[in-house]
């Protein structure tokens, strides 16, 4: 492991976390390694169940450091189930286990070709996705083949062929399941507030509920 990529264990709860905070996280060499090293710990650690990945600072990632960009691509070795290609980021990801990402920033190139390999995605409102690649000229490949298995095609060929950006994605842009479920999510969080209490009481003795606002 590197300083550029921490890595804490807290019971059965892996949390990585990008570590270039002054570099809005960009992806150097030492980050790539940093990753590679974090993923393989945590594939091969029986006692680690589940990887919330996120940045550390403003951003998640703004994706490969265009001025210390040496080694962003990086290497990996491969494993039996999987042969790695010329990008060891498209490699290594024989992880049968849970992997969160926690976006908490700009989440751009590199940084969200990652998300798109997670399992669960958790923006915060200062969350951006975008593929500046586009206005690079350079095609994100990974991205490209990704990206709309995870979101509307049409949502998918905004940020590959135009490089703008997006906020936190709500119910509207979401699948129905994945709609659903963030409904669900919601319902959950607003069942555990004072007002949704006072609403149940309300009904039950049948007055008008004095909302609080809490």
């Amino acid at each position: 492991m590197t300083d550029a990529v921490l890595y804490e264990s807290a019971g059965h709860v892996v949390t990585i976390t990008y570590n270039r905070p002054d570099a809005l996280n960009a992806i150097n060499g030492a980050l790539r390694t940093g990753l590679n090293d974090a993923f393989t710990r945590f594939r091969d650690d029986e006692h680690a169940w589940v990887a919330i990945i996120t940045g550390a600072g403003r951003a998640f990632s703004v994706g490969a450091d265009l001025k210390d960009g040496e080694g962003s691509i990086g290497t990996f070795a491969g494993t039996f189930w999987e042969k790695p290609t010329i990008n060891s980021f498209e490699s290594g990801w024989e992880i049968f286990k849970p992997v969160i990402a926690a976006v908490n920033g700009y989440c751009l190139g590199y940084g969200l070709t990652l998300v798109t390999w997670c399992d669960f995605v958790i923006a915060s409102e200062r969350a951006e996705f975008g593929y500046p690649e586009a206005k690079l000229g350079a095609p994100a490949i990974v991205g490209a083949i990704r990206l709309p298995q995870r979101i509307n095609w049409q949502y998918a060929m905004e940020l590959l062929l135009t490089g703008e950006r997006i906020s936190a994605v709500r119910s509207r842009h979401l699948p129905m399941l994945e709609a659903i479920r963030f409904g669900e999510t919601m319902r959950k969080v607003a069942a555990g507030t004072e007002d949704a209490l006072e609403g149940g009481r309300a009904a039950r003795e049948g007055r008008r509920p004095e909302w609080r606002g809490r």
